[in-house]
Parts: C-alpha cells; sequence; structure tokens
C-alpha cells in the first residue's frame, strides 16, 4: 500500500465516555495490492452537517474510501476534514445523508459498538495517566470481554509492532515516555482489536518538527503490516503526500476539489484551489514521491573512475538528486546506478533526474474520457 518510497497518532480506547461525494477527479487506480482478508470501504454519501447557530460545517459530500487504502483528507483550517472523520464513528452526528461503513449505515449503529470496532488515533493520544502502557493498551479487549491470556499476548504483540516492547515499556505511565512513544502507544492501542478501519486525525501534530518526519516512517510501515482502511486528517500537504495512497482535497464547507493519487495532485492539480494550497514547492514533493527507473539511465560505462557511490534503481528521485548534487567536479556530475543484486545497470544524471519528473508527471495526468 501507498506510492513507492513512501512509507504509507491520542486514540479511541473505546471508553464510553469518548464513545466515548460526487468527486470532481478520478478517484484514481486502487492501492497496491492490500490484504485480502479485508473488505471494508468505507462510503460518504451526500453527508452534510449544519450545527444550530446555522453554520454549515460539511455540504454535500460524496466521497470513497476504497478497502485497505490510506486517504488522506487535507485542506485549509475550517474545510470540515476533522468534523467528516467524526462523521464515520459519530463523534459528530451528520445532519443528513449517508455514512456507510462495509455497507452498513452507521447510524444503524449503536456508536458505542461502532467506535469500540474502529481505531480512533487523535493529537493528543488521549491515554490514562494513571494507567500502565499495557493497561492503556488493553482498554478495548477489556471492555469487549477478552479473556486474559488473549489481552496479554495481543497487547504484547501490538507493542511489538510500534517498536515498544512490552518487556521494556509495557510497565511505564505515559509521563515516562517521550512525546513520540506516548503516540506509538496511542497507536497500539487503536489497534488493539485488529479494527478494520482506522480513523486518524491530526495524529502528528503535538509532535515536534524534528521527530514528526521518523514517527510518519515508523506509522506508515505499522499501517502496511496491518492493511486496515485508513483515513487520515492532516492540513499538511507534505504528510499526505507522503503517507496517502490518494488524497482528498477540501476547501471550506467540505468541498472537494480533487481526490487523486499523490502525484496526480502535484503534478495535475484540478482546481486554482487545488495549485494554491499545494503552493510552489509541488515539485520537490514529487521528486519524493517518483522512483528511478530504466528508462531514466545512460550507459553505464560513461561514469568516471573512481566510481562514486550508487544510487539503487527504483531509489527516489530526491534521493538520486542528493547523489548527484554531492558529487565532485571529476565525475562531471553522473552516479552509478545498481540493481537489487547489486549489478550496474547505468548510469544517472541530473538531466535523467529531469526526465523521470518529467515522466512521472505524465503518467499521474488524470485520463481524458472521449467525451472530453
Amino acid at each position: 500500500m501507498g506510492h513507492p518510497g513512501a512509507p504509507r497518532s491520542g486514540v479511541s480506547d473505546g471508553v464510553d465516555s469518548l464513545a466515548a461525494m460526487p468527486a470532481p477527479t478520478d478517484q484514481s487506480a486502487p492501492p497496491a495490492s492490500p490484504p485480502a482478508r479485508l473488505t471494508t470501504g468505507i462510503e460518504l454519501d451526500a453527508v452534510r452537517k449544519a450545527y444550530p447557530d446555522g453554520t454549515v460545517a460539511v455540504e454535500g459530500l460524496s466521497l470513497t474510501v476504497r478497502p485497505g487504502e490510506v486517504l488522506a483528507l487535507v485542506g485549509p483550517s475550517g474545510c470540515g476534514k476533522s468534523t467528516t472523520l467524526r462523521m464515520i464513528n459519530r463523534l459528530v452526528e451528520l445532519t443528513s445523508g449517508r455514512v456507510l461503513v462495509d455497507g452498513e449505515d452507521v447510524t444503524h449503529v449503536d456508536p458505542v459498538a461502532l467506535r469500540r470496532r474502529t481505531g480512533y488515533v487523535i493529537q493528543d493520544v488521549g491515554l490514562l495517566p494513571h494507567r500502565t502502557v499495557e493497561a492503556n493498551v488493553a482498554t478495548v479487549p477489556r471492555l469487549l470481554g477478552w479473556d486474559r491470556q488473549r489481552v496479554r499476548d495481543r497487547v504484547s504483540e501490538v507493542l511489538d509492532l510500534v517498536g515498544l516492547p512490552a518487556d521494556r515499556y509495557g510497565r511505564r505511565y505515559p509521563h515516562q515516555l517521550s512525546g513520540g512513544e506516548r503516540q506509538r502507544v496511542g497507536v497500539a492501542r487503536a489497534l488493539a482489536t485488529d479494527p478494520p478501519v482506522l480513523l486518524m486525525d491530526e495524529p502528528f501534530g503535538a509532535v515536534d518538527p524534528e521527530r514528526r518526519r521518523d514517527l510518519q516512517n515508523q506509522v506508515a510501515r505499522i499501517l502496511a503490516e496491518v492493511g486496515s482502511t485508513v483515513v487520515l486528517v492532516t492540513h499538511d500537504v507534505d504528510e499526505a503526500v507522503r503517507l496517502g495512497d490518494r488524497v482528498a482535497v477540501l476547501s471550506r464547507g467540505g468541498h472537494l476539489e480533487q481526490v487523486a493519487s499523490p502525484l496526480t495532485v502535484l503534478a495535475h492539480p484540478a482546481t486554482d484551489r487545488v495549485r494554491d494550497f499545494v503552493g510552489a514547492g509541488a515539485h520537490q514533493r514529487m521528486l519524493a514521491l517518483a522512483v528511478v527507473q530504466r528508462e531514466d539511465l545512460e550507459d553505464a560505462s560513461l561514469v568516471v573512475l573512481p566510481a562514486p557511490p550508487p544510487v539503487a534503481l527504483g531509489a527516489s528521485l530526491a534521493e538520486a538528486f542528493e547523489a548527484v548534487a554531492a558529487l565532485p567536479t571529476s565525475s562531471q556530475g553522473r552516479v552509478p546506478v545498481v540493481d537489487d543484486g547489486g549489478a550496474v545497470v547505468g548510469s544517472l544524471t541530473a538531466a535523467g533526474i529531469l526526465g523521470g519528473l518529467r515522466r512521472a508527471a505524465d503518467a499521474a495526468a488524470p485520463a481524458v474520457s472521449p467525451a472530453d
């Protein structure tokens, strides 16, 4: 799942106190190889949320989240992205329209039961400070009546999954953890019952920028392993394109401006609002998403000896750019490229990287129907 080179957190613990689209663009290719056991999709059908004071947070949003994908909802403050997320697990009740999870209208499901089978990760983690890490992660399984051994085994399993072994971290309290560790405990708690759906609302907002990238990589690895259907809310374009299999850009009132692959959103913004929101850094972001392919290469014999450190076939264009930029003048701006077995298969220059960027942009172009 997720785009090449990109790795795909508070949390609903199921505590009762927490309980406690026409799309204007392509709903592009499905995510790569979600686990076959997961078939849970989410459908938002003309969803509307209006408040008693007349404020309309979301107006007529229709959107499909495919089984096993990470869909990133991104947009400026006030665009209704968090409200949309919370209507899925009924933390916010919709005014009209329908939300279907695995084909079932969520308004026909007990809201507490719905939340207990839906992982929910929030910005401030929401760990219970008087409970150990193990007890926090075990909250929902215990509420569901799991026996002690099953709870113990699952807690150990998910803590290992997030890189916090139970024998080292299980008996610690939240105040004894770093911010990133608390966030990972939150993810473990959300995954404790192996939920088919995971909702993540600004999960990295409380983490300092220096650690955010590492945490994103860790969470992306975890999501790729568990294969849940994920809706991620963020205001950060970089985060959306790094973690999302597809990106849905919203404007005020929950209006869907575009939903497409990250490369398509960056290379072919559907509207001026998307173009303005993505900003001037689109090409730099594309470098991190596109990868080196054989068609970008020239002959290996052109590499000047002694050869500089190679770039791997399939590495991101951003990695390749850094390698070329670091070359001494004697290398004539050319790096060798190796395959998985370490064999040199060609050489790459700045021109090849630019060609790769153009190739990726062309491949991400939305299909045009004959009628157009």
